[in-house]
């Protein structure tokens, strides 16, 4: 039977292995720590990339807007007004309001007198602000 080691050298061998030990665990921790800190950079250069993209593709988006919604109030400026409220009558409430507000005042307020006169006063009050678009007072 082999002699148990004396509570000393126990605690001499605790005392050498626990530095190395502590030592080793910091290093891999820093080496994990390092590993997630460069994911993180790659994902945040994907994450800034989409963005850069959905930004180029809201540009072009606006831009096409913008000319889309040029044309279209040039071309209801340029209708006989009993056309125009024909068809801005048959609109749904936003948008025939954003077309009216983008005409001329005479373009608009002659499409107006040619329009129904509650659909007119409704598409006025939206135009004014004065009534929310789904009140449920139209139509």
């Amino acid at each position: 039977m082999a002699a148990a080691p004396a509570d000393g050298d126990v605690a001499l061998f605790c005392s050498n292995v626990a530095d190395p030990a502590v030592d080793a665990r910091l290093a891999w921790q820093l080496k994990e720590l390092e590993k997630a800190e460069n994911q993180l950079r790659e994902r945040i250069a994907e994450v800034e990339a989409k963005r850069a993209e959905y930004e180029k593709w809201m540009a072009l988006r606006d831009d096409f807007l913008k000319k889309a919604e040029a044309s279209v109030v040039e071309i209801y400026s340029r209708m006989k007004p009993d056309a125009a409220a024909t068809q801005i009558a048959g609109m749904a409430d936003e948008t025939a309001a954003a077309v009216l507000a983008k005409l001329s005042p005479r373009n608009s307020s002659a499409i107006f007198n040619e329009m129904d006169t509650a659909r007119a006063a409704h598409l006025a009050d939206l135009l004014g602000g004065m009534r929310r678009v789904d009140d449920g007072k139209t139509k």
